[in-house]
């Protein structure tokens, strides 16, 4: 088998000598059908090519991962959950408002204002985590064990609230805004308490619904409004609150997991891990370009107060006992998520600590 440029781009001579690439004969080839319902421009799609020559470089071409990117295979989260269950596909990325009908305890990372930055998020995320390790057990239980949650990784890095209608600097400024949702409850919750009118509509519509005004904002992060090209519908204003991580989750088809020989399988888990951490640096590159290309064109980007942020969390927590007392398998999800969190500061906070001193 020819590994040629492969293996020189991804530097994996060291990793392969090590390897017992003897145990793949021809019997263990395989394909893996990936989907991800977005477009070349996207973090997930970065992360499945990251996956794809890792996988296949790694297994001595023993993997063949094959990209659907777009709606080529399924068109929204509960049609493409369904084909990984049933096994016509294999690996499918979803936000968790995408999955939320099906796994509905997924929303705890909708949740507003509990992860501080990015090394307190992926740290909670990563794998081996209180939380992580929760979601894995709780989405294997409710999909009767024929659907796996691989990892959680990133697509768009933070979600702001923007608007066409002014700077919104405290929670007071978002009165009576339309802000622009997906179906699922714990979001539009969060708007309602924020005192503006949640308005559920498809992300296809959203430039059009913004230049007719039938919305008036969004909670999205920079690189997708930038992607979409929002500012030319009229959106003017975004607020750095960063209210929610975009976590992206990543699922695979159990029965196919479990069909490989536990070198195959320490493969396809490494090649997560990879995938995870390209995706958990694409959006801090694209959104620099993103945020200056915003200004650029007559943006207002506003960064609120220490005492601003404080007021934006205190008037969204009524959400958090909304989700425990309205979600199955809320609590469970938000207590596992709290203590990942307070361990993540700990361990963040304790290596900033070292290299202050």
């Amino acid at each position: 088998m020819k590994l040629g440029t492969t293996l020189k781009a991804l530097g994996l001579a060291a990793m392969m000598a090590t390897t017992s690439v003897a145990a793949w004969a021809d019997g263990h080839a395989m394909t893996i059908r990936a989907t991800a319902n977005s477009n070349e421009n996207d973090e997930d799609y970065d992360g499945l090519v990251v996956f794809k020559n890792y996988v296949e470089a790694a297994s001595n071409g023993a993997i063949t991962v094959e990209l659907f990117i777009g709606t080529q295979l399924c068109g929204n989260g509960a049609e493409c959950l369904q084909g990984v269950g049933d096994g016509t596909i294999d690996v499918y990325v979803s936000t968790s408002g995408g999955v939320s009908g099906i796994f509905p305890f997924i929303q705890v990372l909708d949740l507003p204002y509990l992860m501080a930055d990015d090394r307190i998020a992926e740290a909670a995320l990563a794998n081996g985590s209180e939380f992580t390790t929760t979601m894995q057990g709780m989405v294997k239980e409710a999909s009767g064990d024929t659907i796996r949650l691989m990892t959680i990784g990133n697509t768009g890095g933070w979600r702001n609230f923007a608007n066409t209608k002014r700077r919104v600097a405290e929670p007071g400024d978002m009165d009576g805004l339309k802000i622009r949702t997906v179906v699922a409850d714990l979001p539009q919750e969060l708007v309602k308490a924020l005192g503006a009118s949640p308005t559920p509509i498809p992300w296809p519509e959203l430039f059009t619904s913004f230049q007719t005004g039938v919305v008036e904002g969004s909670k999205n992060g920079i690189t997708d409004i930038m992607n979409m090209k929002f500012p030319d519908a009229g959106l003017k204003y975004v607020t750095l609150d960063g209210h929610a991580y975009m976590g992206a989750l990543w699922f695979m088809n159990n029965e196919k997991f479990q069909s490989m020989d536990d070198e195959l399988k320490r493969v396809v888990v490494d090649g997560f891990y990879q995938l995870q951490q390209a995706t958990f640096a694409s959006p801090k590159r694209k959104s620099i370009q993103a945020y200056e290309d915003f200004v650029a064109a007559g943006g207002d980007l506003y960064v609120p107060t220490p005492d601003q942020k404080a007021a934006f969390k205190d008037a969204a927590a009524p959400v958090y006992d909304w989700f425990k007392d309205n979600v199955d398998g809320g609590p469970a999800a938000f207590d596992a998520l709290s203590a990942a969190v307070a361990t993540a500061e700990a361990s963040v906070n304790a290596a900033r600590d070292a290299d202050l001193n």
